[in-house]
C-alpha cells in the first residue's frame, strides 16, 4: 500500500534555489536557511538515480543518505526489573 522512501540530506549553497528546484525530485521535508542543507524524501527503488541527478546540480554541496531504515527499532529487556529496588 505504502511506497518504501528514504530520507536523504541536501547540503546546498543557494537556499533559494534549492527550495524551488528540488522538489521535483522528491518530497521536501525541512529548508534550514541558517545551516544551508534540506532534508527530503525519495523513492528508495529511484534513490541512486535522484543523488546521481541532484550531485549535478550547481548549487548542491553534498548528498548524504539516512540510515535510519536500517537501525533497529524493536527492543528486548533481557535485564530484570530493578524498580522494586529502589521502592521505599
Amino acid at each position: 500500500m505504502f511506497t518504501e522512501r528514504t530520507g536523504i540530506i541536501v547540503w546546498v549553497s543557494d537556499v533559494k534555489a534549492a527550495a524551488k528546484h528540488l522538489e521535483k525530485y522528491g518530497n521536501v521535508h525541512f529548508i534550514s536557511k541558517k545551516l544551508h542543507y534540506a532534508a527530503m524524501y525519495v523513492y528508495a527503488s529511484r534513490l541512486d538515480d535522484t543523488v546521481k541527478q541532484l550531485q549535478k546540480l550547481p548549487f548542491v554541496k553534498k548528498v548524504e543518505r539516512s540510515y535510519r531504515n536500517e537501525i533497529k527499532t524493536e527492543y528486548s529487556s533481557n535485564m530484570p526489573d530493578k524498580t522494586r529496588f529502589y521502592t521505599l
